[in-house]
């Protein structure tokens, strides 16, 4: 039996939080078209025959401009010395540069052995592919590269066997139906944001949280969740994005958020959403650990 810790990590958007999710075999971690869409680590469990695997993912390693930045940056590089393997997540799609090098030169002074995990080759051309392996197999002694798409899961099954082959032997560190340290709160939270970035584009990428003011489980016999939450901009003007017309922007946010969390919670969900102004509010330490940014370690 193999078990481990692997860490997930990369630039951001570079497809982490997706192949986490298609490990674990649902969603753990939201995704978007979005830059910097993982704030916070994210555990995920995966069992197999072979052995377990204890997943982390990160947030995208980018230059930090606010507390916030500086803190998901923080994680990021700190779970490098807590795991055995590191799966460096990187976007082939897109043409290296100085953050690229940045990332290979922190995992260069982790010393932790890493697997290159070549993603999106599904937007790449095969000609264009060998060249690139070469490249980064000349940067860093990688233990295995991988090319793979985490959408389609093409290459998957090999990055896996390339993962259990680097990690150590040994029994299970979490029971067979731990899957995730993510509580029904934060994903709740994570969920709704989501649909705020699906929807609110461009206009708001960086500049919103979701805050979960109350979360009450259903009592027998009812099966209804009652939910209530904040979404929070940092400017007087965010909030009329957010609302919308005729407040159709968050009627829309909230109807496609509460059918994720009903699927989530395998009932009937009753969802409230308001918006709050918080100016500065990435700069804010209380709101900041509110929304799982503080740091959790494994070891």
């Amino acid at each position: 039996m193999k078990a481990g810790f692997v860490s997930l990590v990369g630039r951001p958007n570079a497809g982490k939080s997706t192949l986490l999710n298609r490990f674990a075999g649902q969603k753990l971690a939201i995704v978007s078209d979005k830059p910097q869409t993982t704030r916070h680590r994210i555990t995920g469990v995966y069992n197999t025959p072979a052995g377990q695997v204890v997943f982390i993912d990160t947030p995208g390693i980018h230059k930090p401009m606010h507390r916030m930045n500086q803190r998901m940056v923080d994680i990021a590089i700190d779970t490098l010395r807590e795991v055995d393997v590191a799966v460096l997540v990187v976007d082939a799609a897109v043409k290296p540069g100085a953050g690229d090098e940045f990332v290979l030169d922190l995992i260069k002074r982790s010393n932790v052995a890493t697997i290159l995990a070549l993603n999106k080759v599904d937007l790449v051309r095969k000609d264009a592919l060998l060249p690139m392996i070469d490249q980064y197999a000349k940067a860093l002694d990688f233990a295995a590269i991988v090319p793979l798409s985490a959408v389609n899961g093409d290459g998957v099954p090999g990055l896996e066997q390339e993962i259990f082959a680097a990690l150590p032997e040994g029994d299970p560190i979490y029971d067979e139906d731990y899957l995730t340290d993510q509580t029904e709160r934060t994903l709740a939270a994570e969920l709704v944001r989501e649909k705020v970035l699906a929807h609110t584009r461009d206009e708001l990428p960086y500049t919103t949280a979701v805050l979960i003011d109350a979360f009450e489980e259903p009592v027998p016999p009812s099966t209804l969740t009652r939910i209530f939450a904040s979404i929070v901009v940092d400017s007087d003007s965010q909030k009329p994005i957010v609302v919308g017309r005729g407040g159709d922007m968050i009627k829309r946010i909230g109807t496609e958020a509460r059918k994720d969390l009903e699927a989530m919670l395998g009932g009937k969900v009753y969802l409230e959403l308001h918006v709050k102004v918080r100016e500065d509010w990435r700069d804010d330490e209380r709101i900041l650990d509110e929304i799982g940014l503080g740091r959790k370690r494994h070891r």
